[in-house]
C-alpha cells in the first residue's frame, strides 16, 4: 500500500510530524523475502526522488536489508510473515523511517555499539543500522505479539532535534 497520510505515525518513539507519504507490505518470512524488501524499499525511495545511486536510497537501503534479515534469521515463527513500512515526515527535521516488525517477542536485539567477540561472521548488522542511522531503537508491535525494530534518516540540510534511544525488556 502507498498513501498519502497526514496523520502521526502510531509507532512508538515515532518522530512527532504528520507522515507525509507512507508505502507498507508483508513478506514472506524468508531469505528471499529480505531481499524483496530491499529492492521494493530502493524502488520506492527513487519513486519519491531518491534516486537509486544517491546516498540517502543506498543508505537506507543497507538499512532494510540489515533489519528484514534479522527478522528473518531472528524473528522467524513459523506461518508468519513480517511487515516493513517506509514513511517520510513533513516537519522539520524531514525524516525517512524504516520499521520492520515480526512476531517474535523474546528476541529483542540489544542496543549497543560493541561488536561481537572473536570472528563471528554474524551480530554486526545493527551495528551497521546504528553507524548510519540518524537514531534507531526497537519497541513492542503496536497490533499484536512481536516487536518493531525502526530506523530513521534525516534528510541532509535538515536540523535534528536530539531524541533518546529506548528499548523494551524481553520479559516485558
Amino acid at each position: 500500500m502507498d498513501h498519502m497520510n497526514n496523520e502521526t505515525s502510531p509507532t512508538p518513539g515515532a518522530a512527532p510530524y504528520p507522515v507525509r507519504r507512507e508505502f507498507a507490505m508483508r513478506f514472506t518470512s524468508s531469505t528471499r523475502g529480505a531481499r524483496l524488501a530491499r529492492r521494493l524499499i530502493s524502488h520506492r525511495l527513487d519513486s519519491w526522488g531518491h534516486p537509486y545511486t544517491g546516498d540517502v536510497n543506498e543508505t537506507l537501503a543497507l538499512i532494510t536489508s540489515e533489519l528484514a534479515a534479522n527478522a528473518v534469521r531472528h524473528g522467524h515463527v513459523a506461518g508468519r510473515d513480517f511487515h516493513v513500512r517506509l514513511s517520510e515526515t513533513a516537519g522539520s527535521p524531514r525524516t525517512l523511517r524504516v520499521e520492520v516488525t515480526d512476531t517474535r517477542t523474546e528476541r529483542v536485539p540489544m542496543l549497543t555499539t560493541q561488536e561481537p567477540p572473536g570472528d563471528d561472521e554474524s551480530g554486526r548488522g545493527l551495528l551497521i543500522v546504528a553507524r548510519l542511522a540518524s537514531r534507531w531503537a526497537v519497541g513492542p508491535r503496536a497490533d499484536g505479539p512481536g516487536k518493531t525494530v525502526w530506523a530513521e534518516l534525516w534528510l541532509p540540510g535538515e536540523t535534528p532535534a536530539p531524541s533518546p534511544v529506548s528499548h523494551f525488556p524481553a520479559n516485558a
